[in-house]
């Protein structure tokens, strides 16, 4: 979310009325989330000065680790220098932090492909976006789960009922430090990750929503401690409730 708030940020930058418009000062602290959107909080340090140029040899971009050879433009700019700076901060201060941890297994391929094109800044700002639209696109509608094995069926689901909330076992990336709440598509996408985590015996579908409407599902190690709840619906693990009586 991050992320996709900054790029878009970013396109609207590069192709403000103003001209492209350059950060700076780009650090994270000059940064603020607004109702899930990221927004500048200072723009004194903004500028759409984009450097002159007689040669292309006048044209490195240099950073800390890195230079990158710019074209010189017919009119004596550096072409599109603004938009790769701004670009290439993205990748060093929020992409190369977050986007490691920020999605399924199967759509991390995508993420580290936007990475590795941003970090030697072979995209540009709209390709960026596109490519960050199309990991959405896929993270919303549940594409990426294609072609998996029905896990479902191995668990029987005990309407009417949730777990009671207590300390539980962790895992990452949980949107709770006190137990294990993931984003999931379906409950077949939480019967998969119930049965990749060894501790998990059970797992509830919250009536919680991410920004993105996914729901969230709290998996349980144990399913005995049952309270009455006619919203909700516990998904057990066969194997965990045989010999037992639900």
């Amino acid at each position: 979310q991050v992320c996709l708030s900054l790029v878009k940020l970013l396109f609207y930058l590069a192709h403000s009325p103003l001209g492209s418009i350059v950060l700076l000062d780009f650090q994270p602290r000059q940064f603020v989330m607004v109702d899930g959107n990221l927004k500048v909080t200072d723009m004194d340090d903004a500028s759409t000065e984009e450097l002159s140029c007689k040669e292309d040899d006048d044209c490195t971009l240099d950073f800390p680790t890195k230079s990158f050879p710019l074209k010189c433009s017919v009119v004596g700019k550096c072409e599109g220098i603004n938009e790769k700076k701004n670009l290439f901060n993205a990748y060093r201060y929020f992409f190369t932090y977050l986007l490691p941890h920020s999605a399924p297994p199967a759509l991390q391929p995508l993420l580290s492909d936007i990475l590795n094109a941003t970090g030697d800044l072979r995209y540009g700002i709209n390709e960026t976006l596109r490519a960050f639209e199309k990991v959405l696109h896929l993270y919303k509608s549940g594409l990426y789960l294609q072609k998996r094995p029905l896990l479902l069926k191995d668990y029987i689901p005990l309407k009417g009922f949730r777990t009671v909330e207590g300390e539980e076992y962790k895992c990452w990336p949980s949107y709770s430090h006190l137990g294990c709440l993931l984003s999931i598509h379906s409950a077949e996408e939480a019967a998969a990750i119930c049965n990749s985590q060894s501790q998990c015996q059970s797992f509830i579908i919250t009536q919680q929503r991410t920004w993105t409407g996914r729901p969230l599902a709290s998996f349980q190690s144990s399913w005995t401690d049952l309270i009455p709840d006619t919203n909700a619906v516990v998904y057990i693990k066969r194997s965990a409730s045989s010999g037992e009586r639900l």
